[in-house]
């Protein structure tokens, strides 16, 4: 293996004609063009701008020890945070709690989630499959986040 490249294994389960979809939609998400609807939101958290449709996700996966980083919920071709929305992702650092809630979050989101591993950096990097699907994955891992934090205090939510 390259020492330069950064081995990624891919957790969830989309089969071939699922990526094929995502391609094209991709190709056609990247020739249209795109006007902002609204303005991107960004709220100060632990010392850092992350985006405000993760912000309770976030606050919840750190609150039960899942360390976070890298949240955006909408990046362009360009991975320029503030232009326009591609795909929503959360990055996680490898932790006790951590590999059972993406294991969690897997079962419940199924093949709207991409969960990757990436080994050599030790975290694990989440994202809506579906381009273009940003608020409905984060507000779908936020009530992961939610559900699965209820399961460790055994609370009910």
């Amino acid at each position: 293996m390259d020492s330069d490249r950064i081995e990624e294994v891919v957790l969830s389960g989309q089969d071939r004609p699922l990526w094929i979809k995502r391609r094209e939609e991709l190709a056609a998400w990247a020739e249209r063009d795109k006007t902002a609807r609204s303005p991107k939101r960004t709220l100060a958290y632990e010392g850092e701008e992350v985006d405000a449709e993760l912000y309770a996700c976030l606050r919840v996966l750190n609150g039960i020890g899942v360390r976070t980083e890298f949240s955006c919920a909408g990046v362009s071709v360009l991975d320029e945070p503030e232009d326009h929305s591609l795909y929503a992702y959360v990055t996680l650092h490898e932790g006790p709690r951590t590999r059972p809630f993406v294991d969690y979050a897997l079962g419940r989101m199924g093949r709207r989630l991409l969960a990757v591993w990436e080994p050599q950096r030790e975290r694990y990097d989440l994202s809506s499959f579906y381009i273009g699907h940003n608020r409905s994955f984060c507000l779908l891992l936020e009530d992961c986040a939610r559900k699965f934090a209820a399961g460790l205090t055994g609370a009910k939510r």
